[in-house]
């Protein structure tokens, strides 16, 4: 999961330094605001990504005693409160 979560953010940095391109080039302005769309598009499906991983092995695995050392010292209610935070932010 790591190294997918590397690649998709080495996409995305490819694709803002292409959008840094096409501003010192001053290309056309729709042509910029498409590309910021897609990297929009890429970050969102990043997030889903992590969001969901999170779920899984953070949340669920709390249950099992599995997931990432800051999820174990968690109580159940505590993870709920962090996924509500987590999804409001997300979805601003």
């Amino acid at each position: 999961t790591r190294d997918k979560l590397r690649n998709r953010l080495k996409r995305i940095a490819g694709q803002v330094a292409g959008l840094q391109k096409m501003v010192e080039e001053d290309r056309y302005c729709v042509d910029v605001l498409t590309q910021v769309a897609a990297v929009r598009s890429a970050l969102d499906a990043l997030g889903v990504e992590l969001l969901s991983d999170h779920v899984e092995h953070c949340v669920a695995g709390h249950a099992e005693g599995n997931g990432h050392g800051k999820a174990k010292v968690r109580s159940k209610d505590e993870l709920i409160h962090e996924i509500r935070q987590t999804l409001d932010r997300f979805l601003r």
